[in-house]
């Protein structure tokens, strides 16, 4: 999948000056309605970060939440391979669908929560190449992979201390700092959390 910035034109000519925009959840992956846009809409989504669709019934634009305050927030837009559709990422706010169903699809936006990792991954990366200032993920890649490493070896002690203690909630609090360590460690290394994913299901096999 092409982002914006990587085409040169979108083909607004298929369907009369609108293309179809796919809405998903960005963390839980699920696909929440499917609206149109014109070139304005799409100008005005990516200056406002909200989503704005071309109404075809109110024959203007239309910001998603204007009169129920259930924006959707977007997170990336990306353009298919014939550069005529558009798929919007977005952090929805409240129920997308005029019926308060989660979706228009009447499917329920439940969270997959494994599916966050991916999603903590894709913020650690971004961190890696922002570098913002006054962020400890910063912080850890300034200092380098020696430090990174040194980090998870700590958090994987304190877990074990955690499970020997029988203290389930210290046992998750540091397993957590754990998973976050190692993925940062991942991405300074230039890999990703999918690729152990990869590596456990060759292995199960």
């Amino acid at each position: 999948m092409k982002t914006l910035k990587e085409i040169s034109q979108l083909d607004f000519t298929k369907t009369g000056g609108l293309i179809p925009a796919v809405i998903q959840d960005a963390e839980t992956q699920v696909v929440l309605m499917l609206g149109y846009m014109n070139s304005e809409a799409l100008a005005k989504t990516e200056v406002s970060g909200k989503v704005t669709f071309f109404s075809r019934s109110k024959n203007r634009l239309w910001t998603k939440g204007e009169e129920s305050g259930n924006f959707l927030n977007v997170v990336s837009i990306g353009v298919d391979c014939d550069n005529d559709t558009l798929l919007v990422k977005v952090n929805p706010v409240g129920p997308v669908c005029h019926t308060g169903s989660d979706t228009c699809f009447e499917e329920v936006n439940a969270s997959n929560e494994i599916l966050f990792l991916s999603y903590l991954q894709d913020f650690i990366d971004r961190r890696k190449v922002e570098m913002p200032e006054d962020s400890y993920t910063t912080k850890l890649f300034r200092e380098g992979t020696r430090k990174i490493a040194q980090k998870v070896g700590e958090e994987a002690v304190e877990t074990i201390v955690g499970a020997m203690a029988n203290d389930d909630e210290n046992l998750i609090y540091e397993a957590s700092d754990l998973l976050y360590h190692l993925i940062v460690l991942l991405a300074d290394k230039g890999h990703r959390i999918e690729e152990v994913v990869n590596e456990l299901k060759s292995r199960h096999k």
